[in-house]
Formats: structure tokens, sequence, C-alpha cells
């Protein structure tokens, strides 16, 4: 599954001190996540949404059995691998470049940031897991060498397992990512402004540190 657009805001890439890769949850579109530059508010940033076709990554539940996802979220991996490769063309390596997903969306994020360990320049899975049934093997290789890693859920999302948002916290930290984990009381399977405030935080000393 390749994307079939990519959506843009912020800065064209050829200017931009960092990049910003968007995935957006099971029904949605690019233009859904685009909807959170704004509030995230951050000069010389590149912002790009890959639309998944369908508007899904992957077919069933993130807690299926992952053969039963296939060949779609190999594909939907390689949309991201596929991506980043072309902001690293442009001269933004993966340091410079934050992940952020939300639902699905940000299931395929963490999954693709375990899978691919590296040092990004963020990484945030709002309302979201990594993917596999309970026991899934999680012998990652890599390391995330000190990658800001945001994890926000709530605690009775009903697409979402608390059990999952602890385990890939947990995870991410054993692949070396400076992870903070946020669980929300009561709240909705939705984006609040508190995890707003620590995505433009990670994403606000990233531009720092790449200015000129």
């Amino acid at each position: 599954m390749s994307a079939t657009r990519v959506a843009a805001s912020g800065v064209p890439l050829a200017r931009a001190k960092a990049a910003v890769v968007m995935l957006h949850g099971r029904g949605a579109s690019a233009e859904n996540m685009l909807s959170l530059v704004d509030l995230l508010a951050q000069p010389d940033v590149a912002y790009l949404a890959p639309e998944a076709p369908g508007a899904t990554w992957y077919p069933y539940s993130f807690l299926e059995p992952i053969e039963r996802n296939e060949p779609a979220l190999s594909q939907a991996l390689a949309t991201v691998d596929n991506l980043l490769a072309h902001v690293a063309a442009q001269g933004l390596a993966a340091d410079r470049v934050m992940l952020l997903g939300f639902s699905q969306g940000g299931c395929l994020a963490l999954e693709y940031a375990a899978r691919k360990a590296s040092r990004y320049g963020g990484l945030a899975g709002l309302s979201a897991g990594l993917i596999g049934p309970p026991g899934t093997p999680r012998n990652y290789t890599g390391t995330l060498a000190g990658t800001p890693v945001f994890i926000g859920c709530s605690d009775v999302d009903f697409h979402i397992p608390l059990a999952r948002v602890q385990e890939s916290t947990e995870v991410m930290r054993r692949l070396g990512g400076d992870v903070t984990e946020r669980i929300y009381p009561g709240l909705g399977h939705t984006i609040n402004d508190d995890e707003i405030v620590h995505v433009r935080r990670i994403l606000a000393a990233l531009v720092a540190a790449n200015a000129v």
C-alpha cells in the first residue's frame, strides 16, 4: 500500500529546519492531521501527511494477528519508509524528523519506529500502541538513542487497551527512547490540549536545535 498522495503544510522541505510526518487514523484523511499544524505553532517546519488508500492503513484491529493485516501493514510501513527517504534526500535526516500519529496512524508510527529504531527528531503516538496481539514478541533491534517519545492515551479508550499503552512505553524505553507517557482518566478516543503541549515542546526543541 503506497499512499495515494502526500498533503503538505508549513515551509518547503528545502527551507525547513525540521519536518513532521503526520499519520492519520482510520477513516480520516491527511487534512485531519494537518489541522494540528496551527496548534503546534512552530516556524520553519515542513509538515507532510500521507493519506492511506481507502482511508485505512490496514484493515483489521491493531490487536489482530499481524498476518491478518498483511500485506497492508507492510505496505503502510513502506509508505513511511519511502517518505522518510524523500525527506532525507531533501537534506533532513531522521534526527530532524518527528513521527506523529493518532489512533491507527499512531500505532503505525510507534511500530515503524520500533522496527526501524534510529535517532529521530521526535516520536508521538496519540491514542496508540504497538501492533500485534497480546504476547507478540517485541524483539526489535537497534536503538532510539535518546529520541524524545510521547505516548498519550485514555485509561478507558475503547480501541486501545491500557496494558498495550504501558507495554509500548516499556518497549520504547528499552530501545533507548526518552519516553513521556500520559494516561488521561475518562478521556475519549481523541487528542487533548495536554498532548498538544507535549508534542509542541518536543517539536520546539527540535527546531531550536537546528536553528542556524
